[in-house]
Formats: structure tokens, C-alpha cells, sequence
């Protein structure tokens, strides 16, 4: 995502400025050619000679220098993106009011590339009516303004205001940079595995993490989407971003997918659905014996692709996905099942008892089936990549 390109970030005097380190020493690992400009007050904060330590740039604190180059033109317009962190409640007024007065407002005044803006401060502050309404007038004006975190604050009080976490901010970058191909549309993942309770500590499930969910729910909002993930028992970190809603069986799961589904214009069925169910449920944990269990009566969940297509309005796109163990067969089996459950795509992917697939980063082999003949075959993709590969298909899909 970032190699080679241009990232100008603006420092400004709060004391999130050393969090903005982690971030500039990010983007420059990850290939960005990343110029570092610094007001007056943010040098009290964190030394120049730091973040030119971390970008192998000089940094730039002054308007005006003997260089011969109009300094905050350049940073403005020749960038990518411009990034403001933290951004106090003074550089916003000034932003908001056109105010260039010093290198770092000056090359806000002259940018002609996306901006985004990291406010970190005080909680009180904050919520202070003019900076609200400086926030509200940046973000109609087309800035990004990345939504402060809660927590405890460097003047010890608790509250809105803390830097948001580093992941946050680089995914909001990202998208920043990303074509909003999905602006306005709401989609829908599944995602993770259901749990069907034999008594009230033993259940049972599958190894699903949930990952490539997540994946394609951040995909989808990078593009400009409106995401709801549905997501069964898992440990992974959701998103502020995301709407989540959280499941344990697949009845449940079923419920809430007939719930969220007739708004959706995408939905991703990723999640890892248990077919079958024990017919009964103990009340209390069942107790060892000497002799064997010999059986555990099952009976059928939901189908919830095969409930929900009925009611699926023109324009929606349903992507299934299959997990399957027999390489020569896979590409029958999902030919069936797109047909069977009259799918737009089905992703399908080998899975075994090592649990290759799950909660792995990348994928060992997958294969994409259209409805209209679309195929493709990945062999050993990143989850990710794959995610944004599916979200550009669909999106592709809806254009046509």
C-alpha cells in the first residue's frame, strides 16, 4: 500500500506528539517517503532531529528558508496525503479559518491532496462547542477527521481525546487514499464460527478465527462502504469502525443475518455456520461413566443462504464461501453449491485437520466462481489481498 508514496506529516504541540513516532516510523518501513514538518510548540514535545532519524528526511519547522523552494507549497501539493498529529484545537481553528501564519497551517492552506487530521486533547476541550463546530466545518469541507479514543489522559482525567490507537490511524489513511468504489452502500459480512452446546461446557465448533471476515469487512469500509459484521465467538479485535454484532449458535446467526439482510447490498457469507446441532441441549454438564457415549443425536441448523435468497432484492450481491477438504473435487462441488444456492460468487478454499485456512494469514489455494462464468485460482494469496481482490469484484459486479 504505501511503497512510494508520498506522505507529508504535520506535527503540531500536544503531548501525542511522540505517539506520532510509531506512526512516521511505520510508513517509512512500509516504503513511504514520508517529509515531517513541525510547528514551533511541537518541538518542545519531540526533538526534530527524532522523526529525521526515522524518515532519513530533514524536517521542516520554519516558513521561510534560504533553500530557494516555496516550502509549504511543495509539502501541499506534491504529496499524496497530508496528515495532521496530533491535531490541536489550534491548528483546527486555523484550519477552519484559512489562517497560515506558520509552515505547518500554511502548507493546510495549500494542499491540494487529501487531508487528515488526528485530534488529540483535552476531553473538555474537546467537546468545547468551537471546536466541535471547527470539526464539523473541516469534515463538510472534505477533510478526514479520525475520531479521538477514550481512556485516560495525560492530565490524569478520563474521557474522549486520547490518540487513537496505530493501527486505527493507518487504516484510515489508507482510506484516505483508496477509491470510495463502495460509497453509500451497506454491506454485510458473517464471519468466525457458531457454537451448538451439548450441555452448559462442552459444545461444538470449528477452528475459524474469523479473520478473513474482518479482512473483507476492513476492505469494504476502505472503499467507502458501510459495514455491519456479524461475527460468532472469536478473540480478534473489531474495529471501531465496524458495527458489530455479536452471535453464538447458528440459530442465532440465521436471525441475524434475516435481520440485517434486506438492507445489505453486499453480503459476504465467510462466517463458518455448523450444519448440525445435538437434538438436545443438557441443563446441567454431562458426567463421566464407565461405559461409552455411544451416540449424540444430531438434527439439521438453518440452511441461511438457501432461507435468505428468496427474499434478496434486485441488485444485491451474495458471495458464499466453502471450505472443502477434496482438492480434485473442489471445483465441482463449488460449481454446485453456486448453483445450488443461487449465488453471484462462491470463494472456496482447502481446509484440513491441520487447520490450514483457518486463522491463517495467507491462503494455500482458492478459487473464485461466478454465476455469469467468472474464474479465478489463487494459489497462496494473503487474506488480505484476497479481501480487497473480492471487494473490487463486487464492486466491479455492481458497476455492470
Amino acid at each position: 500500500m504505501w511503497e512510494g508514496k508520498r506522505v507529508t506529516v504535520l506535527v503540531t504541540g500536544g503531548i501525542a506528539a511522540y505517539k506520532v513516532c510509531s506512526l512516521v516510523s511505520t510508513l517509512a518501513k512500509q516504503g513511504a517517503k514520508v517529509q515531517v514538518a513541525m510547528t514551533e510548540a511541537a518541538t518542545s514535545f519531540v526533538s526534530p532531529q527524532t522523526f529525521a532519524a526515522l524518515t532519513g528526511n530533514p524536517v521542516h519547522t520554519q516558513l521561510f528558508q534560504d533553500s530557494g523552494e516555496i516550502l509549504h507549497i511543495k509539502l501541499g501539493q506534491q504529496s499524496d496525503l497530508v496528515v495532521v498529529a496530533p491535531a490541536t484545537a489550534n491548528i483546527l481553528a486555523k484550519a477552519a479559518l484559512g489562517i497560515a501564519d506558520d509552515l505547518v497551517s500554511a502548507v493546510l492552506v495549500a494542499a491540494s491532496t487529501p487531508v487528515v487530521l488526528v485530534p488529540a486533547m483535552n476531553t473538555v476541550m474537546w467537546r468545547n462547542p468551537a471546536v466541535q463546530a471547527n470539526v464539523h466545518l473541516l469534515t463538510e469541507r472534505g477533510y478526514r477527521v479520525v475520531t479521538p479514543d477514550s481512556g485516560t489522559l495525560a492530565c490524569k482525567s478520563e474521557g474522549e481525546g486520547r490518540f487513537p490507537p496505530l493501527e486505527t490511524v493507518l487504516d484510515e489513511l489508507e482510506r484516505a487514499l483508496t477509491p470510495q468504489v463502495l460509497a453509500g452502500k451497506n454491506v454485510l459480512v458473517t464471519a468466525g464460527p457458531t457454537r451448538e452446546y451439548l450441555d452448559p461446557v462442552r459444545y461444538l465448533s470449528n477452528p475459524s478465527t474469523g479473520l478473513m471476515g474482518l479482512e473483507l469487512a476492513r476492505a469494504a469500509w476502505l472503499r467507502g462502504a458501510c459495514v455491519t459484521v456479524i461475527t460468532g465467538p472469536i478473540s480478534l479485535v473489531i474495529p471501531d469502525y465496524l458495527k458489530q454484532v455479536s452471535v453464538v449458535s447458528a440459530r442465532e446467526m440465521h436471525q441475524a443475518v434475516l435481520k440485517h439482510f434486506p438492507e445489505a447490498d453486499i453480503l459476504f457469507m465467510t462466517a463458518a455456520v455448523a450444519d448440525y446441532r445435538p437434538a438436545l441441549e443438557e441443563s446441567t454438564k454431562i458426567k463421566k461413566t464407565g461405559g461409552k457415549l455411544t451416540s449424540i443425536p444430531l438434527e439439521r441448523n438453518p440452511d441461511i443462504l438457501q432461507s435468505i435468497m428468496p427474499l434478496r432484492h434486485p441488485g444485491q450481491v451474495v458471495v458464499g464461501f466453502a471450505a472443502e477438504t477434496e482438492s480434485t473435487e473442489i471445483h465441482a462441488l463449488a460449481r454446485e453449491k453456486l448453483a445450488a444456492k443461487k449465488l453471484d460468487y462462491i470463494v472456496a478454499n482447502l481446509v484440513d485437520k491441520t487447520q490450514a485456512g483457518f486463522g491463517c494469514r495467507d491462503q494455500e489455494k482458492v478459487f473464485i466462481l461466478g454465476a455469469d462464468g467468472f474464474q479465478r485460482e489463487y494459489s497462496g494469496i494473503e487474506k488480505r489481498d484476497l479481501a480487497s481482490s473480492l471487494c473490487d469484484l463486487v464492486s466491479g459486479a455492481r458497476a455492470g
